[in-house]
């Protein structure tokens, strides 16, 4: 997936995980610096339901992927 669809105009970016608490707070920081703030007041969303677990994913070299900065 990551082969086919990394690219300039629509980069992936990965969040190294080992450490959970420093993940969240890379990618919150990677995500916010990316938007325009504005000040308002956002409406109340409902998520549906999680979908079930799938198995037999293969993760791609690490050297192929983007990764967000680490921060924390």
């Amino acid at each position: 997936m990551f082969f086919h669809t990394d690219t300039k105009q629509s980069p992936w970016f990965v969040v190294e995980s080992d450490d959970k608490k420093r993940a969240r707070l890379n990618c919150i920081r990677h995500l916010l610096s990316m938007i325009p703030y504005e000040d308002c007041v956002p409406a109340v969303r409902e998520l549906p339901p999680r979908a079930p677990e799938r198995r037999g994913y293969v993760r791609p070299p690490i050297s192929e992927q983007t990764f967000v900065p680490d921060c924390y």
